[in-house]
């Protein structure tokens, strides 16, 4: 929008009455919250995989049965 146009729209809601600048600014603020609160939503599939490279040359049971020995202290 050009500042011209800013300033138009500006003065023309100034001419508003109270309750209708109030009307507009509920609206205004209630487009922005929807704008900035949408975002894609994420499926916990899409951490799939993730990580795998760590555990690549590890033995499953081993880790296991190391992990169990060590909570006997």
């Amino acid at each position: 929008m050009s500042t011209t146009a800013y300033y138009e729209v500006l003065s023309r809601i100034q001419r508003l009455t109270p309750a209708d600048q109030l009307r507009l600014l509920e609206e205004l603020a209630a487009l922005v919250r929807r704008q900035v609160t949408t975002r894609a939503r994420r499926s916990i599939l899409e951490l799939q995989g993730l990580g795998k490279e760590i555990w690549q040359d590890i033995d499953a049971q081993e880790y296991v049965d190391r992990e169990r020995a060590s909570w006997n202290g």
